[in-house]
């Protein structure tokens, strides 16, 4: 075995006191974060050594001790012991009073400091749950922590995600957002959704308020949807023609995101081929998969779907399609194709509607209700209920965390008959 596998074994088993306990199998994981860093993970499950191993292969017995470290910083990312059973001796045991002794033992495994990098967010019986905050504004997206321990104070559950790099990579600025200055935008961001009510089977068509960030110094606003699906790619905003439609049935395949990763690529942190840009060239064979696609599986819609973006994500060119603008507002109008990286050909995708249709949750032949409410009697209804909450965003652009308000309203309100009602709510 790689001697630095085995070290890793050698430390998490005696951490965690893990002598009770045997090593069925490790692997090997990678992951690209937020700032388009390949992230690698050795996954060690730790079966106990007198507990029967479960016939079918993929469970593992109760008290399972399941670890994660982080390659790349060599720190815990999580330890789960499976329905929070353990068997350690002599292992991680917090002692009384236990919340102030985990909090000490989370800084030490973390080299981050309480109240000064993560904030307490959530306390229960035995748990605690922390966020990623500077002086005591959120930030997003937000690393975040959780500890559990059972009533010796053993460990039983561990989390720790994210870089929780936001006071590092922060512009500090005095907070002068108020509701009145972004009443346009706000107004702006009221808009029409054909939200699936399930419970009815049918589609409701309402008004809500599309969250998103405007930045504190007032040059431009971060949408609300920040992962990197929407940082890392590229914006093609394409409408997508064809001629003649394609007779040829599309034929999908199985899509296979498991990697197989090596020790040596592992050590090395090779970069995952998920943080490469994709040239002009890819992008020009990309938009070929997608109108072939379109030609075969949605060969009367020409003109109707707009090529969004295209990303990386798991070895594949992900398409993201919505409907043209000029075609009402669909809310559940997207599509999204996996096209092969080398071939260049969609091989899968995922239809929002197509999907709640075939689970049988919508009737594709219901008669749309009549919209009765405009977009600005909305907006008028909803205008008392605004909220801007101050906010640090990162932007994938300056590649800071930026000082924003978040516009939000919990309300929505129904375009038949005008009723104002929770979005909670919504079913």
């Amino acid at each position: 075995m790689n001697a630095n596998i085995q070290q890793l074994i050698d430390q998490t088993k005696t951490k965690f006191g893990l002598d009770l306990y045997y090593l069925k199998r490790h692997s090997f994981h990678r992951y690209v974060n937020m700032f388009n860093e390949t992230v690698y993970t050795l996954n060690m499950e730790w079966f106990p050594s007198h507990e029967a191993e479960p016939e079918d292969d993929e469970l593992n017995p109760d008290g399972t001790a399941v670890i994660d470290v982080n390659l790349n910083t060599g720190q815990v990312e999580t330890v789960i012991f499976v329905m929070d059973k353990t068997f350690a001796k002599n292992g991680v045991t917090f002692k009384r009073p236990y919340p102030a002794h985990a909090i000490q033992w989370i800084e030490q495994e973390t080299e981050l400091i309480d109240g000064e990098h993560f904030h307490l967010h959530q306390k229960k019986k035995g748990e605690l749950f922390f966020e990623e905050a500077i002086d005591g504004v959120k930030v997003t997206p937000s690393g975040r922590i959780e500890v559990k321990w059972n009533e010796h104070g053993q460990l039983i559950h561990f989390i720790h995600r994210g870089p929780f790099m936001a006071k590092k990579r922060l512009r500090a600025e005095e907070y002068v957002l108020s509701i009145d200055r972004v009443e346009n935008l706000a107004q702006q961001q009221v808009q029409r959704f054909d939200w699936p009510a399930f419970e009815q089977n049918r589609i409701r068509p309402i008004y809500a308020l599309e969250e998103i960030y405007v930045k504190n110094d007032g040059t431009g606003t971060i949408p609300f949807e920040i992962g990197r699906e929407e940082t890392h790619c590229i914006h093609m905003n394409q409408v997508m023609e064809w001629n003649e439609p394609l007779n040829k049935a599309f034929e999908k395949k199985e899509i296979d995101i498991n990697e197989d990763i090596t020790a040596e690529q592992a050590f090395s942190l090779e970069p995952s081929p998920d943080t490469f840009p994709i040239s002009k060239e890819e992008q020009a064979e990309c938009i070929k998969a997608v109108r072939t696609f379109l030609a075969q599986k949605y060969s009367k819609d020409t003109g109707k779907w707009v090529l969004k973006t295209l990303h990386r994500d798991h070895g594949y060119i992900e398409a993201i399609l919505k409907t043209n603008e000029q075609e009402g507002c669909g809310f559940m109008d997207k599509i999204k194709i996996f096209i092969d990286a080398s071939t260049f050909e969609a091989i899968n995708y995922i239809d929002k509607k197509e999907m709640f249709q075939v689970c049988g949750i919508l009737n594709p032949s219901q008669s749309a209700s009549e919209i009765t409410i405009s977009q600005n009697e909305a907006f008028e209804t909803l205008r008392e209920r605004l909220e801007l909450t101050p906010i640090y965003v990162y932007d994938d652009v300056q590649k800071q965390y930026l000082l924003c308000g978040k516009l939000d309203c919990h309300d929505g309100v129904d375009a038949v008959s005008g009723e104002v009602f929770s979005l909670t709510d919504l079913s």
